[in-house]
């Protein structure tokens, strides 16, 4: 992790060993009982007592250096909210399904919203308060598409950057992009944000 970074992981059902691993390497862990992934963010903002904050996934697919330059964005007033664009270290590290779920979003998105982005935000900084006071409702695996959509009506200013994404550390599975049928979850979810 970058230097000054404080990091708290929220477990909000984990089968494996995260919290444990996350907790003897120094990191808060906070315990959320709601299922989902909107639940396990919004949590971890709620846990954190710091101006920025930034949402990445604990599960070693995305290199924290790459927090850097967001956090400088932000904090330096060049954007509302700096958000990370997946760029896949190796071949097949992104599903079929799941780059197709994105690429249907996303379009709809920029015709939609005007939104300037090209990834739904996987790793993203702003302020916490600001973050807050979008209020975004989505529990479950809406959530980015809500906050996206809410940021963009709300006149934030995005800016984009190149992250590293990497295969997922041995014994982890993607809840959405694990299988089709996550992806499918997913694309429910998000449907609903978007009706």
């Amino acid at each position: 992790m970058p230097a000054d970074v404080r990091v708290i992981v929220v477990d909000n059902g984990s089968r494996d060993a995260t919290a444990d691993v996350a907790r003897e390497l120094g990191a808060t862990v906070v315990y959320e009982s709601v299922a989902g992934y909107g639940a396990a963010v919004h949590a971890g903002v709620l846990a954190s007592t710091v101006d920025l904050v930034a949402v990445m996934d604990g599960d070693g697919s995305m290199d924290p250096a790459d927090l850097v330059p967001m956090l400088d964005d932000v904090e330096a007033g060049r954007a509302t909210m700096a958000v990370g664009r997946r760029r896949p270290t190796v071949r097949g590290v992104l599903p079929w399904h799941a780059r197709a779920g994105n690429m249907v979003v996303l379009s709809w998105l920029r015709r939609r919203t005007g939104l300037p982005v090209h990834d739904i935000a996987p790793m993203r900084v702003c302020r916490r308060q600001d973050l807050l006071d979008l209020g975004v409702l989505d529990r479950r695996f809406g959530y980015p598409v809500e906050l996206l959509v809410k940021a963009q009506a709300a006149g934030w200013v995005f800016t984009e950057h190149d992250i590293s994404y990497g295969p997922r550390a041995a014994g982890t599975r993607s809840k959405v992009s694990g299988s089709v049928r996550g992806t499918l979850r997913t694309a429910r979810d998000v449907a609903r944000v978007l009706a």
